[in-house]
């Protein structure tokens, strides 16, 4: 009976005690697609993080992001977005493109520091 007492004491504690705070939390970025144009361009993200990066396609097409830089591809409906996670970064510049519009929906990420 004493030891089904501390489990049950100690299952307790573990439920009440409060979830860690994760340091490692992917950092999250907006852009969007609208007129067939980046907006913004181009975003300035810490180097050596891991990121999240959420493009949304407020054209009336569909849109496809790429970056070979970032190993990331992604068709995107219209009126959707896209979630994108990429990182950690080495300190460089990671272009963008729609490819569905590559001559004029350009963007790149710019990790600094580290």
């Amino acid at each position: 009976m004493r030891l089904y007492v501390l489990g049950v004491a100690a299952l307790a504690a573990l439920v009440a005690a409060p979830a860690p705070v994760r340091a490692d939390e992917p950092l999250t970025f907006r852009t969007q697609i609208k007129n067939h144009a980046f907006d913004p361009a181009e975003l300035t993200v810490p180097a050596g993080k891991r990121l999240v990066l959420i493009v949304h396609n407020a054209d009336d097409t569909p849109a496809e992001f790429e970056s070979r830089e970032l190993g990331a591809e992604k068709v995107i409906s219209a009126g959707r977005e896209a979630t994108i996670r990429v990182g950690p970064l080495a300190a460089g510049r990671y272009p963008f493109i729609d490819e569905f519009h590559q001559d004029q929906a350009r963007g790149a990420l710019i990790a600094a520091g580290e």
